[in-house]
């Protein structure tokens, strides 16, 4: 069995051939720690979390590295109108961060490298482009010299011209070349919080900290890097003319991987516009799996349209899945569904993995074989990271004495449908449908879910 994924790099979807077999290598850009995590910061870590199971299953190791971004104007901003120290806010952020991609079933990468521990690496990575003159001090800055860049636009697929007219750069009397990038700034009024640098006391650009982990971790050239298609430029352009330019390799990474834009409702995301939705908001009323679910149905590639029907729909689904197993004596096994498999080695193609496991599904609904269930459950956790929760937890309500009333009705309504007397079975179906509980005669017995 082959992975087959989509390059930016080449625009092609392409074999995917590990440089080392025995340890692929995975770099993918995380979240900036100054608020909870939002949906755009947790598309990209599911859909690189379905990477990261992928491989994991087909290579003996795999080395997953996921920055965290905590230096940034937004966290600056965000410690004064908090009034907390950035050390607390970073630290704060970022624990909510795991705790909501948990929620997720994201599983935690190799390694999560901060932003202010690598400080000095990548003081040593801005040194070393100087002094190899591909980049220059103006003012107490230090910028890349895009001009001796002769890729730029290799990722983004733009040249010079495209990128100076259609892009937002940040417009500065000491560069040479608009386009030119910051690699290190100094202190400024509104945020007077730096380190000690040859170049003065200051701090470094958004793109230098992600060039200078991955080398770090993962060596000079890796096997993929990833992140969200509003990085491809200029983050991960600049990205690859930085890190190229200090190795003097022809790429930094031979696969690069974006997941598509995300839309709330038809409308990009924006506070602005009051639809700026974090995970811990939806975990009120969805399940982390629902949440997950949406997500995945959608191909990764694609733009995504989140919609709170999107969740009804997900919801619906897990509630389908989890009553065709319920009562069944589920088989524990390490196999799993081939074609599932072969649908996610085509570039990670989760919807038609999705509707394939819809006809497992029937297949359970009528055969009830224990064996069968037992694959059908440890393909959706091993591969799609659902179906996690117990089966019967799926079902209950919050408080376990409602679970118990629920339980004596439909034993009361089982005596009065063995009495004949149908008026009062219907009477407590009714009872149970206004407390939203939707019960089912099925031939293995009465189940119940909750009504959505």
């Amino acid at each position: 069995m082959k992975l087959r994924i989509h390059n930016t790099l080449s625009g092609k979807i392409e074999d995917f051939i590990p440089i080392d077999k025995n340890n692929v290598r995975m770099y993918v850009c995380g979240p900036t720690v100054y608020d909870r995590a939002h949906l755009g910061n947790a598309r990209p870590a599911v859909v690189f979390d379905i990477l990261y199971r992928i491989l994991q299953t087909l290579y003996k190791k795999v080395t997953y590295v996921r920055n965290i971004t905590d230096i940034d104007d937004k966290i600056y901003k965000a410690s004064i109108e908090k009034n907390i120290a950035i050390s607390d806010l970073t630290k704060k952020t970022t624990a909510m961060y795991h705790d909501d991609m948990a929620e997720l079933n994201v599983l935690p990468v190799t390694i999560e490298p901060k932003a202010t521990e690598h400080i000095s690496d990548m003081i040593e990575f801005i040194k070393n482009l100087v002094i190899n003159g591909k980049a220059y001090v103006a003012n107490s800055h230090v910028y890349f010299d895009i001009n001796l860049s002769q890729d730029y636009g290799q990722l983004s697929k733009k040249n010079m011209e495209d990128l100076l007219s259609g892009a937002r750069i940040e417009i500065s009397e000491n560069k040479k070349n608009p386009l030119d990038f910051v690699l290190w700034k100094p202190i400024d009024e509104r945020f007077n919080f730096g380190w000690d640098s040859p170049w003065g006391t200051g701090r470094p650009g958004w793109h230098i900290e992600c060039s200078a982990m991955s080398k770090k971790y993962l060596g000079e050239i890796f096997d993929i890097h990833g992140g969200g298609a509003d990085l491809i430029f200029p983050h991960h352009e600049n990205e690859i003319a930085q890190s190229c330019a200090l190795t003097h390799q022809r790429h930094m990474a031979n696969y690069w991987i974006h997941n598509g834009h995300l839309n709330i409702e038809g409308q990009k995301m924006s506070k602005s516009l009051g639809n700026f939705l974090t995970v811990n908001e939806l975990l009120k009323d969805f399940s982390g799996e629902v949440i997950r679910l949406a997500f995945l149905s959608t191909h990764y590639r694609s733009p995504m349209n989140f919609s709170f029907e999107g969740l009804k729909q997900a919801k619906n689904l897990l509630d389908r899945w989890y009553t065709a197993l319920r009562g069944i004596e589920i088989t524990s096994t390490n196999k799993i569904f081939d074609d599932v498999f072969d649908a996610l080695l085509d570039d990670m193609n989760t919807p038609k993995a999705i509707s394939i496991l819809c006809t497992k599904i029937d297949e359970i609904n009528k055969a009830k074989n224990s064996e069968f269930a037992g694959i059908f459950v440890n393909t959706c956790q091993k591969l799609l990271g659902i179906m996690q929760i117990k089966i019967c937890d799926w079902f209950c309500c919050v408080d376990s004495n409602k679970h118990a009333w629920i339980e004596s009705k439909i034993q009361e309504r089982a005596v009065a449908k063995q009495n004949k007397d149908f008026a009062t079975a219907d009477a407590i179906r009714a009872e149970l449908l206004e407390n939203c509980i939707v019960i089912e005669d099925t031939k293995n017995g009465t189940i119940w879910k909750l009504k959505n």
